[in-house]
């Protein structure tokens, strides 16, 4: 381990390794049981994280007489929905610039839907009453180099020009807003992004499940599934379930059908939070609106008030471990704490001496193209959809509707998409991989330490159409 500077580390003398959003929170449900026996149901759900809960929330409200079952190998969101930043944006694509240089004539349709979505989603939050402290406060995201100003301004143009309402702040302003010597512009959303407490988010969408009849299962590890005549048999260690559909929302974790492995790797990130700020520390730095930030780096920080005045902190890092590992060790990092409290210092350089009292990790189900993807099996009764990278706190509502959409067999505007038909490019095996991931974040970093020149490798990714740049 580098040696890390005494003064970074007398910020973090009192962090625990625990997950801000589910300590100690009262409205925790009770947990469900396991499965035993044998069950017959018209869609069973393996995976009750947002992608899960939202599939099983959509299908009741479609057909209520439909029959479903969800079960999760751990408890209700227990993986990424219950431990990321509660970044809940309108974007399908993992930002607009990535969704252009990829779909760049289907655009227009996927801003619409991805504002429609969002949409629904708080539509749905009203309509269930969820306390979730959801906010639709938008997002700056800033730049602290002045080469980041110039993509921001082509951006900037080219939202407009598809119908969003983005605004590009001088440094000036985006100081009046948001006090850091780092800043030296930001392109603002105002709408585009709303604030939510994730595991609450996961919590509401239970209790919704459940008033509609959907049943739930947890510590139910799936071992396979087994195509029939008459559906598809999805067996755990205790039961199994006869389903005629099966929707996957397994992300990170293993997928059941083996030809979709390739595209996923999984990334962990982690988060840092601070203890609640005093008045005069929440005056030094404004952040009167309460909007969520990042960084436009291609390595970026992203961070938010939480309602309690903490400053959750996180990004920048992500490690990927040999041979795609996911493991619960792996969700503690003291380097990489150490790496977020020195960026957060040198953001917010008065608010030192604060303390992080929260520090935790996790896995993120990441592809070659940083947005989701779909597919089928079985002979279409079985269908998935993965390759949220970081940004499914609200897509993941989208990839329900379209992994329910694949398993009737509709054809209708979200079907159509070329996103929805192709898949992303696959990852190299191992060795290759690893190495293939290193280099690239090593030529990520150097990206950023150069004025964002992309070297010989990156821009071999760009004509690939791999374009890694987060």
């Amino acid at each position: 381990m580098a040696t890390i500077d005494p003064y970074i580390l007398k910020h973090l003398e009192h962090m625990q390794p625990v997950l801000y959003w589910r300590d100690e929170d009262p409205l925790e449900p009770l947990p469900h049981s396991t499965l035993i026996g044998d069950l017959t149901t018209d869609l069973c759900i393996v995976g009750a994280g947002y992608t899960g809960l939202w599939t099983a929330l959509l299908a009741k409200e479609q057909s209520p007489d439909r029959e479903v079952i969800l079960v999760e190998r751990r408890e209700t969101g227990a993986g990424a929905s219950g431990r990321n930043g509660g970044f809940c944006s309108y974007s399908l694509t993992h930002g607009f610039m990535n969704g252009y240089s990829r779909f760049k004539d289907e655009m227009a349709i996927i801003e619409r839907l991805g504002r429609e979505n969002l949409d629904g989603i708080e539509a749905t939050i009203k309509k269930y009453g969820i306390e979730c402290d959801f906010k639709r406060n938008g997002e700056l995201r800033i730049a602290i180099q002045e080469w980041q100003m110039e993509s921001m301004i082509e951006e900037g143009e080219l939202r407009n020009s598809f119908g969003d309402n983005v605004e590009l702040l001088t440094q000036s302003q985006i100081q009046a807003r948001v006090r850091s010597p780092l800043y030296k512009g930001a392109l603002w959303d105002p709408d585009g992004t709303a604030l939510v407490d994730p595991a609450r988010l996961v919590w509401g969408l239970e209790r919704a499940c459940i008033s509609l009849g959907v049943k739930i299962y947890e510590n139910t590890y799936v071992q396979s599934l087994e195509h029939t005549s008459r559906g598809v048999i999805v067996r755990t260690p205790y039961g199994r379930i006869n389903a005629e559909k099966v929707a996957l929302a397994t992300n990170v974790f293993k997928s059941l059908v083996r030809s979709a492995r390739k595209y996923v790797v999984p990334v962990y990130d982690f988060q840092l939070v601070t203890e609640p700020l005093t008045p005069e520390q929440l005056e030094s730095i404004g952040w009167n609106g309460r909007e969520g930030l990042s960084d436009a780096g291609n390595q970026f920080h992203y961070y938010r008030l939480t309602k309690d005045n903490e400053i959750l902190w996180g990004g920048y890092d992500a490690i990927y471990n040999f041979r795609g590992k996911v493991r619960q060790e792996y969700e503690t990092d003291a380097q990489t704490y150490a790496h977020l409290a020195e960026g957060f210092l040198a953001t917010f350089p008065q608010l030192a001496g604060i303390k992080f009292t929260h520090g935790w990790g996790g896995a993120i189900d990441t592809c070659s193209r940083f947005s989701p993807f779909w597919g089928k099996a079985y002979g279409g009764r079985v269908a998935y959809v993965m390759g949220f990278t970081g940004l499914g706190v609200a897509s993941t509502r989208f990839g329900a509707h379209v992994m329910l959409d694949l398993l009737d067999g509709a054809d209708n505007e979200r079907t159509r998409l070329a996103m929805v038909r192709k898949k992303p490019l696959p990852f190299p095996p191992e060795p290759f991989r690893f190495l293939f991931i290193r280099l690239t974040q090593w030529s990520i970093q150097r990206a950023d330490e150069s004025a964002g020149k992309r070297n010989l490798w990156l821009r071999l990714l760009d004509v690939l159409g791999l374009g890694f740049d987060s």
